[in-house]
């Protein structure tokens, strides 16, 4: 199958319009924040700017790896903008975000791999809006232990790193990341504080099984996740992976009761799911 064929309707999708969203839009583009529903090419960028929602995407346009899945582009970043954590915070002040969603491009080029600029993006928005939570969707950090605790110890109240796909898929899917690593670092961030909601997320339609699907949901229970997303994968463009398949609803459906019979305590599975999908839900 390729990224052109006709999409079923359960994954047609209105594109942003309102009011609402062209107030996200702007307040975003006075304070020069990019979001993953435009950079990542989000199918639900409609649906949540048009709620007020947004999710940020950090420390620059450009990723230094490149997975095969992913609509950011590769390449040299530019250093880290120092301004960016106030901006981050201003502008969720701006929009009366209760719940703010920060994530990264991978920063393999940085000695910590951005955690220090989670942490101050943290920080300013705690000095802000007090009451906001806060839900950091981090990179793998390169395995770095001190680069993760001092994510962790900026005291968000969910951390989310995404497993993205089944195992025997990570040499043709996940560039420069490893099963085990991902899996190791919701592993850490449980024993470091137990008390933190952990969440993944993985895509299906890459040509992976059931089976192996609810083998990365057991993983993901045994290393300490409780929050899990499923949903459709969709290549940004011909040159991405290759889907191999749509997924139907009902598919997404047993998913779900499959990872609560392991013991989720909360399941978002369905076509149109992201990670961030609803964060003012929280």
């Amino acid at each position: 199958m390729t990224a052109s064929a006709r999409r079923p309707e359960w994954l047609k999708i209105r594109p942003p319009s309102g009011e609402k969203t062209a107030e996200v839009s702007g307040v975003l583009r006075r304070h020069r924040l990019r979001t993953v529903c435009r950079d990542a090419r989000c199918p639900n960028v409609g649906e949540c700017w048009g709620a007020g929602t947004a999710t940020v995407i950090l420390l620059g346009e450009f990723c230094t790896r490149g997975c095969a899945f992913c609509g950011i582009p590769s390449g040299t970043p530019a250093p880290p903008d120092l301004t960016e954590p106030e901006r981050v915070a201003k502008a969720a002040m701006e929009l009366g975000w209760r719940h703010v969603v920060l994530t990264s491009v991978t920063r393999d080029d940085l000695p910590d791999g951005g955690a220090a600029h989670f942490a101050a993006s943290v920080k300013a928005l705690r000095e802000i809006s007090p009451s906001v939570t806060i839900e950091l969707l981090v990179p793998d950090f390169a395995g770095d232990i001190e680069a993760l605790r001092a994510v962790v110890d900026a005291a968000p109240d969910i951390l989310a790193h995404n497993i993205e796909t089944v195992p025997s898929l990570y040499p043709a899917v996940r560039s420069g990341a490893v099963y085990t690593r991902s899996l190791e670092l919701i592993r850490r961030t449980a024993l470091m504080r137990p008390d933190l909601p952990l969440k993944s997320g993985i895509m299906v339609g890459l040509g992976e099984t059931q089976e192996e699907v609810v083998g990365v949901f057991r993983d993901l229970y045994d290393a300490g996740c409780r929050l899990l997303t499923v949903g459709q994968y969709l290549p940004p463009s011909k040159k991405h992976f290759p889907l191999a398949e749509y997924l139907p609803p009902e598919r997404f459906e047993e998913y779900a009761a499959m990872a609560r019979e392991i013991g989720f305590a909360e399941i978002r599975s369905g076509p149109l799911v992201r990670s961030s999908y609803k964060p003012e839900q929280g």
